[in-house]
This record gives C-alpha cells, sequence and structure tokens, in this order.
C-alpha cells in the first residue's frame, strides 16, 4: 500500500462523544504509526442537525486530546459538485438510473414483498426504463442480483452480504443532493482514504458502499469495524455511565494524555501494559491488535489511570493545565516556581486536577481558614510550646532542606519528649488549617521558610491559652 491515509469524518450534530473520540484516535494513532496523513471532514450535510457550535466544540475537544489533523477540515456540504459528477458518472456508465417512483409506490412494493415472505424491497420497477431526469426523480445505484458482498475487515474477518438483500438503493434524493453512502464513498476516493476504521454500527452500510466503489472502478480501502463501547453493565453507553462529551472529562480535571491512554485501552492492547505515553502508544499501535469485542467503560478505571499520568508528568506542564482552574477559584497563580514546588508536594495523591486545585488552595491563602472542628481538637494550649519552639527552629535555618528541617524537628522533640505525630499535627493544622496536607516536609519546603513561620505563630496566637488541664 501507498502513503497510508485515515480520516475521522464527524457529524457535527452534537459534541464529540467517547465512542467518536476513540474512532478519531485509532485513526490518527495509525496514522502516526505509519507515517501516514490523518484527514478531518465534516459531514454536515443534515442541514437540519448540523450546528457551527457543533463544529467547534469537536474540533475544540481534538485539539484538546492533541489529534491534530493533516488536512481539513473539509466539509461535506461544499462537496456537492463532486458528489453529482460522481452520480452522473455512474448513470452514463450505466451503474445507475433514475427513478420516479412516488413513495407511496415503493411502500406498496414494500408490503407486497413482505406479504410473500419476502424482505420489504423496492422492486426494480424503473431500472431498465432508461427514464430522464424528472422533477422528482431519485437516482438509484444498480445492484447485483445474485452472488455476495463480501467485506473484509481487519478486526471482524470476513462477513457476507446476499446481494439478493440488498434493493437498487438510492444515491442521491430527488433535490439533487447525494445520499450519506454515496458521498462517503466519493469523499474518501477524492481525499485518497485508502484505510477506513470506525465502529461497527456501520458494518451495515459497508456492502453498500463496496457496490458503489465497484461501480465507480476504484480499488476498496482497507475496513476495520471496532465493537461499540459499552457501559459497566455491557449495557449501550449513556451518560449515566459517563457517556459525556470529551469536553466534560477536561472540565472534570482529566489529563489529555490519561483520556487518549484509557480511550485507546477500549478496543486495543499490547501484552498486559496498561499505561501508555502518547510517544509509546504511535510506536506500538497496529490493526493487528485492535480487539473483536466490545469493551467496556469504566470511570474509575479512568479516574486511576489519570492519577499515573498526573504522577508522570512534569509539574512545570501540570501548572500550565491546572492554572486555569486556580483562577475560576479565585487563585491569581503564575507558573513558577512556588506553583510547581506545590504542585509536587500533590502529584502522589491527586486523582484530578480538580482535585489537586482544592488541595492546593492553601498554599496561595493570605489567612489560613481553620475547620473548627480540626482547631479544637489540634490547636490547645499545651501545642503552644512545641510550635514555637518549631516556628523558633525553623526561622534559625540558613540552608533551608528537609534534612535541616528534619533535625529541627527532632530537636523539638527531644526537648520536649513528645513522639513526632504531637509535634507535627499541631504545625500541619496551623499551616493548612485541616488535618489532611501532604506530607509536612515536603510541604514546608513548598510553602517556604517565611510562610511558614508566618503561619505557625499566627496559630499559636489564636489558641486559647487560659489554664486547661488537657494534654497533648
Amino acid at each position: 500500500m501507498d502513503q497510508i491515509i485515515t480520516r475521522f469524518p464527524p457529524s457535527p450534530s452534537g459534541y464529540l462523544h467517547i465512542g467518536g473520540a476513540r474512532t478519531a484516535l485509532f485513526n490518527w494513532l495509525y496514522a502516526r504509526a505509519n507515517k501516514g496523513k490523518f484527514v478531518l471532514r465534516i459531514e454536515d450535510t443534515d442541514k437540519a442537525r448540523s450546528t457551527k457550535e457543533s463544529v467547534a466544540a469537536i474540533l475544540e475537544s481534538l485539539e484538546w486530546l492533541g489529534i491534530d489533523w493533516d488536512d481539513g477540515p473539509y466539509f461535506q456540504s461544499e462537496r456537492a459538485d463532486t458528489h453529482r459528477k460522481h452520480i452522473e458518472q455512474l448513470i452514463e456508465q450505466g451503474h445507475a438510473y433514475y427513478c420516479n417512483c412516488t413513495s407511496e409506490e415503493v411502500d406498496t412494493m414494500r408490503e407486497q414483498a413482505k406479504a410473500a415472505g419476502k424482505k420489504p424491497m423496492y422492486n426494480g420497477k424503473c431500472r431498465e426504463l432508461d427514464l430522464p431526469k424528472g422533477e422528482n426523480s431519485v437516482v438509484r445505484l444498480k445492484t447485483p442480483f445474485t452472488g455476495v458482498t463480501i467485506v473484509d475487515d481487519v478486526v471482524k474477518g470476513s462477513t457476507a452480504f446476499q446481494n439478493s438483500e440488498i434493493d437498487d438503493f438510492i444515491i442521491q434524493r430527488s433535490d439533487g443532493s447525494a445520499m450519506y453512502n454515496l458521498a462517503v464513498v466519493v469523499d474518501d476516493i477524492t481525499m485518497g482514504i485508502n484505510t477506513v476504521i470506525r465502529g461497527d454500527d456501520h458494518l451495515i452500510n459497508t456492502p453498500k458502499q463496496i457496490m458503489i466503489y465497484n461501480a465507480l472502478g476504484v480499488n476498496l480501502p482497507v475496513f476495520g469495524h471496532v465493537p461499540m463501547v459499552l457501559g459497566a453493565d455491557k449495557s449501550r453507553l449513556s451518560k449515566r455511565h459517563g457517556a459525556m462529551s470529551v469536553s466534560e472529562y477536561k472540565n472534570m480535571g482529566y489529563l489529555p494524555d490519561a483520556m487518549i491512554n484509557y480511550l485507546v485501552r477500549l478496543g486495543w492492547s499490547h501484552g498486559d501494559q496498561e499505561f501508555f505515553t502518547r510517544g509509546d502508544l504511535i510506536e506500538k499501535f497496529s490493526l493487528k491488535s485492535l480487539g473483536k469485542s466490545a469493551s467496556m467503560f469504566d470511570l474509575v478505571k479512568l479516574s486511576s489511570l489519570n492519577s499515573k499520568h498526573i504522577q508522570k508528568t512534569s509539574p512545570g506542564l501540570l501548572a500550565d493545565q491546572l492554572i486555569p482552574l486556580l483562577k475560576k477559584n479565585g487563585i491569581d497563580a503564575e507558573n513558577d516556581q512556588f506553583t510547581q514546588a506545590a504542585i509536587a508536594t500533590l502529584q502522589p495523591r491527586s486523582k484530578t486536577l480538580i482535585e489537586m486545585s482544592e488541595s492546593i488552595a492553601f498554599y496561595y491563602k493570605d489567612i489560613v481558614e481553620f475547620d473548627e472542628k480540626v482547631k479544637l481538637k489540634n490547636l490547645k494550649p499545651a501545642s503552644i510550646e512545641p510550635m514555637i519552639k518549631v516556628a523558633d527552629y525553623i526561622e534559625q535555618i540558613d540552608d533551608f532542606t528537609q534534612e535541616n528541617l528534619e533535625t529541627a524537628f527532632k530537636k523539638v522533640m527531644d526537648e520536649t519528649q513528645l513522639k513526632f505525630g504531637k509535634i507535627a499535627q499541631p504545625v500541619r493544622v496551623a499551616l493548612t488549617g485541616t488535618n489532611v496536607s501532604p506530607g509536612i516536609f515536603e510541604m514546608i519546603l513548598a510553602l517556604g521558610k517565611d510562610k511558614t513561620v508566618t503561619r505557625i505563630r499566627k496559630a499559636i496566637d489564636q489558641i486559647d491559652s487560659s489554664p486547661q488541664t488537657e494534654e497533648l
């Protein structure tokens, strides 16, 4: 085969959903893995349902996923002349004909066939009449009466369709517009598409499309029909399973590389490997490893994989994606050393960027907001002395390293005869306002000496030092 050329042809009647994104990904990866071309074509011939907003949403989702295209985006609605020329060619060569039968007549034909125990079909009344184009004429393709049409599929293997069960189907409407199967084939031919990877819900259209290829005398592309994505209960994927638009996953704090990784694993495998970088996928992707069984979408697995990608991504790159979320929460952060250090403390324990954006907020607050129950439990009069010592020793550190921080805490432990937790927990609450945070030393290093000391001293000032009998 010459250069591999694949395509993704979404219909702009809604947002890009999980199944569509996976189809785009498979085509994109196959083109990239083989140094081929990936074409984007917007199939917008359904004027009633197609919207500019949907086109923009699809493009935005593809760009967020990092699925770039080499040609396009083409718009099918702008290719009517090309479709019409090929239809005229089919008529001139005797492979198609004008049909003047009314819809009522065709309905009668189908009812008669059904009554005779046959498949409801158009009976070919106008096939050999050589009719001229009429005001309400449609154009039908002459399909074979006998034999089979074989779909050779790199995923499903060979599937045979009986030609006798496919009637002379319409390829041009009475208004002159091309039907879906004709438009798809002509667009793929004229764009040089030689590999078609799509959902297996399109398999039923493939024999008709093969007949059009044959009538036009053009070689068939490689077909690969991938099984559907199902919900965890093995039913058709819907919103209750998490089948939202791709843009929603962005808003929920998932990384594009994690989405790519998860989507490709819904129907493709490389041994037992689960975690893939984008480079890994481009290097290892092949059609031979596409699965024949339906895949189940699992939000828990996506979140787990997302956490691994968060851990593997540099704080600088995470900051670029996190900062817009922080701004929505009223935090004006920059991609600087402070933000990257704060991110690094949260990478091991964040499943999504939303979760990280909530956990990181305490780093940027001028005033610590205390959970009152946690404050009462941990900031007690008995905590004052060890907290003062911690603040004093930290303030005296010249080389602000974890080793020196550990030494400071060890001194306080020796002087107060308290265990580490009895010292660290009040300090944690003083710094964050809660009793849950990253590791105490890495958090202090990220906050910096001045903020740490200031927060500890302010917390001490809030402790009620009236005589009490409580102990640490």
